[in-house]
This record gives structure tokens, C-alpha cells and sequence, in this order.
């Protein structure tokens, strides 16, 4: 069952920093078998929406989407954002 990333840009505090996670993590995510579906901001929101950057991106289950989070080429990418931003990253099974 596919699984998807739901990644929510809080606050970026560092577009540079931003610039070098996306650098490292596209093709991180990519190789570990990861589609991106959809990035960017909203054209709308409802309720409780906010207008902020949402990624999101497929993956063959929720043991793939795990396993690229954890990967090293991931984790590089991570560590290149730093305190760039705040994100709400969640893995979420499809239906």
C-alpha cells in the first residue's frame, strides 16, 4: 500500500539553507524510490488551512518512505537545512 510524505513548511527562517537541503534532498528522496506529487504554496485554504509551502510525495509503502528518512543521503540533507525552518514532516499510509 503506497504511502505518502506530508512535509509543512512552518516558517523558513533561511532560504539559503533551504536552497541546500533541496539540493541534497530531491535527489535523495527520488533515488530511495520517492515521487513528489505535489510542492509548493496552496491556491486555497479552508478552515484551519494555512498558506505555507506543503510537499507531497509517494511512496511504495510506509517501510520506503521510513528507510529514505533514514538514509544517509537524507540524513546529509537534513543536516544541510539545520535551522532553515520549521517543517511538520508526517508519513502517512494511503487508502
Amino acid at each position: 500500500m503506497s504511502a505518502y510524505w506530508v512535509s509543512s513548511y512552518l516558517e523558513i527562517t533561511d532560504e539559503a539553507k533551504l536552497r541546500a537541503y533541496a539540493e541534497l534532498a530531491g535527489p535523495a528522496i527520488v533515488s530511495a524510490g520517492g515521487r513528489f506529487l505535489a510542492r509548493g504554496l496552496p491556491e486555497a485554504t479552508y478552515e484551519a488551512g494555512r498558506a505555507e509551502r506543503c510537499v507531497i510525495i509517494e511512496f511504495a509503502d510506509v517501510a520506503a518512505a521510513v528507510a529514505c528518512h533514514d538514509s544517509a543521503a537524507y540524513q546529509e540533507a537534513l543536516s544541510a537545512l539545520g535551522d532553515g525552518a520549521v517543517r511538520d514532516l508526517r508519513i502517512v499510509p494511503g487508502a
